[in-house]
């Protein structure tokens, strides 16, 4: 008997062959060029621009299939020989198994496992921050092209501010300031998408990147406040000079592919249902081109937790016009159809949402034929935890880890006069403590303790706590170990049974008895001691750092699989630290400002605060930017930089603004525009002197203070950073290029940029500069 196929039937019938026959050597990919029917299509046409290719690719599927499309775990289409995609990917500090697109035990069995970003943002290195990106990005198309993955979509980076030193996830970004996670987000992003340090494009995503998470979330389990229905009161002032410079820098400069909407409502509305969030400020103002995704069931929050929604058609009609296109869950997936019933929403959104994500595939080459033909093709396992990407990562651990104190000189140690070394504490022989969270199997795998091992072999260990919590400490037993050494090292701190997603602190001090345990060993030893903090919130170790007995205290963050490595290297002064911290540290009786606060501004009528170093009035364990090094430097501001900056020629085309006549006069920035504000652009030059007798690589942080300070203003605000190299007794100059729009100016409280007249100081390392503003 014969049988007769329909061509299309035949296509359709020989691709789901195709598709199931996929396996860990073949990554999925669309358009197959032997098959004569793809040539019809024009979706398959790499001639076309992409935009036309998506909305042609879209016209062809039937409303079943449209919506089947908006989860992350997207099936496939085998009659027009797409495959299925999955758009959770992680790769915040490394190619992770986190989400469902990424299966390790192939011939990939980890990827390199950089420093926590916290750590990595130490380094105030935007290059070094670049470079890593780069791996990222190469390590993940590699495990793409082997197979091992489902998607080319990470969900990285998180650029929310750290704003509260207790939140469990402060230790995934790059710390308080919106400089530095706004400059982090644009190196990382054009790193792991592909693109050259200057933002020059190849024209095809090498990995996607997804800011999140969109905007003003940094709470996550508080005293029974939870990130799936918090409501965060934000100012339109801290807005626009706190929580969205840095997802703005993203989108303008990064050029991200992907932004992620956040849980949390902000002012009422939450983030996946912001019109005024996601289309106009994000795709309007921003010119974001790019998909927006659901964090993970925040479409169902909408309706379940906030009840923002009074039906789930409510809540899938909300976001979908809002601008979100994919939904992490399956809401979406349930009920848009119905809402489409319903007349709630248009099938038009529905087309709209697929047309940005068949478009981002289409970046990716994915619709391209075979990838391994493609550009990034060649990319393979041997791409993979490669030496050079161990090398970066043991040098991020490096240049990262911060000195907090050092008495006396007692770092480094003596390799030839160190003849015994005790190594007490829960972190110190645990080397998956070290990755934090969002981790990956990694390359290889070296804990403090075996590191250290290396340098002395005389070594004795005593964990000291029963695990980090330290409900039980072996206290006696950890001090006669303590006595039987010259050196003592203590590796404390915390891990992520205590700060971590959906886990936030609720005290800032060490757990249990670790306080405990620093005392009586410090006491007990016969010289002072080392206490090495692994953590990424900070700690309040004010005990420490005023104890003569302990003659050294080292962050080393989370510092990633050569962070055991690199931390003894810098204790026996095989490195010289030079890292410097990005978050302040707070005191224990910080915990009595309520986490749910979300204003940055000290009030001090009230007893507030504030937040951050930018606005924060109150006493310090260790200040923003703080970090010792084993030599010493010398600054100073080289004359040529201006005294005045002119704007008086502005007033006669543009309104001077003040509120009263005793009122400080200013310009608003929009009004001034963006050629003058260019033309505005001066340098200032700062040289730097090594005046020590050691070479050594640290951040050169220039900051900006008003010469009339005022309970609305920043303290100070950090308007570059660079990272310089300098052998001992060598001199060298750093130029920083400074826009007054951009780093002279402050929000008022509309949230408008403004540049006030009088006096601003520039500063680095006490050292001032003064600028007349003239209007």
């Amino acid at each position: 008997m014969k049988l007769h196929f329909h061509t299309a039937a035949l296509f359709t019938l020989l691709t789901a062959i195709q598709l199931l026959r996929a396996d860990s050597a073949q990554p999925p990919f669309s358009c197959d060029p032997s098959h004569p029917q793809t040539h019809s299509f024009p979706f398959c046409r790499t001639t076309l621009p992409i935009h036309q290719r998506a909305r042609n690719l879209v016209s062809r599927l039937t409303l079943d299939e449209k919506i089947s499309q908006l989860v992350n775990s997207a099936p496939a289409i085998p009659r027009l020989g797409i495959p299925a995609y999955e758009w959770w990917s992680e790769a915040l500090h490394g190619v992770s198994g986190y989400g469902r697109g990424i299966t390790f035990g192939g011939r990939i069995a980890g990827a390199t496992s950089f420093p926590q970003v916290i750590l990595s943002a130490s380094t105030f290195d935007s290059h070094l921050w670049y470079r890593i990106g780069q791996a990222i990005g190469k390590e993940a198309r590699g495990v793409y092209n082997e197979g091992q993955a489902k998607g080319m979509t990470f969900w990285a980076p998180n650029i929310n501010i750290f704003r509260d030193p207790r939140w469990g996830r402060g230790q995934e970004t790059p710390g308080e300031d919106p400089l530095v996670s706004g400059k982090y987000a644009v190196a990382y992003v054009r790193g792991i998408q592909g693109d050259r340090y200057d933002g020059g494009q190849s024209g095809q995503l090498q990995a996607s990147a997804c800011c999140k998470h969109f905007t003003a979330y940094d709470l996550d389990n508080w005293k029974g406040f939870n990130r799936l229905g918090f409501d965060a009161k934000v100012t339109k002032q801290d807005l626009a000079d706190t929580y969205q410079p840095p997802f703005r820098s993203c989108v303008e400069e990064g050029r991200a592919s992907g932004i992620m909407c956040a849980y949390n409502r902000v002012n009422g509305v939450p983030n996946c249902a912001d019109y005024n969030l996601l289309t106009k400020t994000a795709r309007g103002e921003w010119g974001f081109h790019g998909y927006i995704t659901s964090d993970c069931d925040a479409v169902l929050t909408i309706h379940d937790d906030h009840k923002y929604a009074k039906l789930p058609e409510d809540a899938v009609a909300d976001v979908l016009n809002a601008g979100m296109d994919v939904n992490c869950g399956n809401y979406l997936k349930n009920y848009t159809k119905s809402a489409i019933e319903q007349k709630k929403l248009s099938e038009s959104q529905v087309d709209r949402a697929l047309h940005n994500l068949f478009a981002v595939r289409m970046r990716l080459g994915l619709f391209n034929g075979n990838p391994k033909n493609q550009l990034f093709g060649n990319i393979g396992p041997d791409q993979v935890c490669t030496k050079e990407h161990q090398e970066l990562a043991l040098e991020a651990a490096r240049n990262g880890i911060v000195l907090l104190k050092n008495s006396a000189n007692l770092l480094p140690l003596s390799k030839s006069h160190t003849s015994s070394l005790a190594v007490i504490g829960p972190n110190a022989d645990n080397g998956y403590a070290l990755l934090g969270n969002y981790e990956g199997p990694p390359c290889k795998s070296l804990t403090i303790l075996k590191a250290l091992q290396g340098y002395v072999s005389n070594t004795f260990y005593h964990k000291g706590c029963d695990a980090v919590s330290c409900a039980s400490a072996a206290i006696e037993d950890a001090v006669e170990t303590a006595k039987r050494a010259d050196h003592v090292v203590l590796v404390m701190g915390l891990d992520q049974s205590q700060e971590t997603e959906d886990h936030d602190r609720v005290e800032l001090t060490l757990p249990g008895q670790q306080e405990s345990l620093v005392r009586a060993v410090a006491g007990a030893s016969k010289r002072p001691i080392v206490l090495v903090l692994v953590c990424g919130g900070p700690v309040d170790v004010s005990f420490a750092r005023d104890d003569p007995k302990v003659g050294g205290i080292i962050w080393a963050g989370y510092p990633g699989e050569a962070g055991g490595i690199a931390l003894a290297e810098i204790m026996f002064g095989d490195h010289n630290p030079g890292g410097k911290l990005p978050i302040t540290w707070y005191p224990k009786e910080f915990i009595n400002v309520p986490m749910t606060d979300m204003r940055m501004r000290a009030e001090p009528s009230s007893g507030y605060p504030g937040r951050t170093y930018r606005f924060y009035k109150g006493p310090k364990v260790f200040e923003f930017g703080y970090g010792l090094s084993y030599t010493t430097y010398s600054y100073d501001f080289i004359p040529s930089t201006p005294n005045t900056i002119h704007l008086d020629q502005l007033t006669h085309a543009l309104q001077v603004t003040g509120e009263s006549p005793r009122s400080i006069r200013c310009l608003s920035v929009s009004k001034i525009g963006t050629d003058i504000c260019d033309r505005l652009k001066f340098s200032t030059h700062v040289g730097v002197e090594n005046t020590g007798n050691i070479a050594g690589k640290h951040p050169i942080l220039l900051f900006v203070t008003h010469g009339r300070p005022a309970d609305k203003r920043a303290v100070k605000q950090l308007v570059g950073f660079q990272s310089v190299s300098l052998n001992a007794r060598e001199r060298t100059q750093i130029e920083f290029v400074l826009n007054p729009c951009e780093h002279l100016s402050t929000a008022d409280e509309d949230g408008l940029m403004v540049i006030e007249e009088g006096y601003r100081y520039l500063v680095v390392e006490g050292k001032e500069y003064p600028i007349n503003v003239v209007l």
